[in-house]
């Protein structure tokens, strides 16, 4: 009887000790998050170029095994490539690109329903409102105008603080902006203008700001770092651009225009794809990308998050960027008009447009 109470309870005290390595082996993986995930992942973007690696380190870090190929460029180049790829696109993940972009992407059919891990904490004007959504919102891009004071101090000129200041004739081939074909800030900008004046004004407007622009460049940036250089004294860029110029010296200030500021989402999303072999991949990447210490770095960046926050306000950034968006911004009406507004945009005014490098 003892021989048989032994052997008992050396069976229990078997079966507690595999339990408990099975929790421990269970709770090691989860622990070490990524590291059992790994292959490639093709991944469009449009998020400034000196930002992608700073804010790769912590994915990077989480998924040592996973090979990310960035394809990065302006908004407009990589939605236009993302439309003109279709079904055929090399893109698994598009991370950082226009939220107007991505509702042109849907009206195609091209995105696949995931809703990321976290995404309760976004805003709900900033992601989509279906649920399982197709989109998420980082953080939001809009336009001021960035001005060289030096250069309008010799010439004798004020600083504008209107979009209506922008017409007056002083300023004569002293302003760039954005193309909208080639720029999300472009295009934001444009559909901004004519949500906020009424079409028929809107298309005035930017015909009499076309005697004074020198030249629409293809880069969002762009307009910021030309004021910088003082090449030319006024650019209608990313706000995010001129706080850049700023605080590496340039004598410039970032102005928002009374009226408000044009802005758009920049948001993430899933690619629909008949094979599924780097879905996995492509929820972790999206689960990943709107994580705190993430979305943190999203907001020091650019001054906004699209989750409530008490995060402080990075240096240089002017006051009242969020009280300034302007409120009836409309993105899927600028989605569905999209082809229309550039085709009608090119007509008028592309023969200013800088060469295409």
């Amino acid at each position: 009887m003892k021989a048989y109470i032994k052997k008992w309870m050396m069976l229990v005290m078997a079966v507690v000790l595999l339990t408990a390595c099975g929790q421990e082996s269970s709770n090691g993986s989860a622990s070490a998050g990524g590291n059992s995930l790994s292959g490639e992942l093709t991944v469009y973007t449009a998020i400034e170029e000196e930002l992608i690696p700073e804010y790769l380190k912590s994915f990077e870090d989480q998924y040592p095994n996973i090979k990310l190929n960035i394809v990065r460029d302006s908004t407009g180049i990589i939605t236009a490539k993302l439309l003109s790829e279709g079904e055929n696109t090399n893109a698994d993940v598009v991370w950082g690109l226009a939220a107007s972009s991505l509702l042109a992407l849907d009206q195609k059919n091209m995105l696949a329903e995931y809703t990321p891990e976290g995404s309760e904490k976004i805003q709900d004007l900033y992601k989509d409102s279906k649920e399982p959504t197709k989109w998420t919102g980082n953080t939001a891009f809009m336009t001021g105008i960035v001005v060289n004071t030096t250069e309008l101090k010799k010439n004798n000129l004020p600083i504008p603080k209107t979009y209506k200041d922008l017409l007056k004739p002083e300023y004569k081939d002293m302003i760039v902006m954005p193309h909208p074909a080639s720029s999300g800030t472009g295009f934001l900008t444009t559909s901004a203008w004519l949500q906020m004046m009424g079409e028929e004004k809107g298309w005035s407007y930017m015909k009499d700001l076309h005697k004074n622009v020198a030249t629409y460049t293809h880069s969002g940036s762009k307009p910021a770092k030309l004021a910088a250089a003082g090449e030319y004294p006024i650019g209608i860029s990313l706000v995010y651009s001129g706080v850049q110029q700023k605080q590496e010296g340039a004598p410039v200030e970032v102005i928002l225009p009374e009226e408000g500021l044009g802005w758009d989402v920049e948001a993430n999303a899933l690619i629909k794809k008949e094979g599924k072999e780097k879905e996995k991949l492509a929820k972790a990447f999206l689960d990943w990308a709107i994580t705190d210490d993430v979305m943190k770095k999203y907001y020091d960046a650019n001054g906004f998050s699209t989750m409530e926050n008490d995060f402080a306000k990075p240096e240089g950034f002017p006051k009242g960027v969020e009280e300034k968006m302007y409120k009836d911004n409309d993105l899927n009406w600028a989605a569905e008009n999209r082809d229309d507004i550039l085709k009608e945009w090119d007509s008028k005014f592309g023969t200013k447009a800088e060469p295409k490098e």
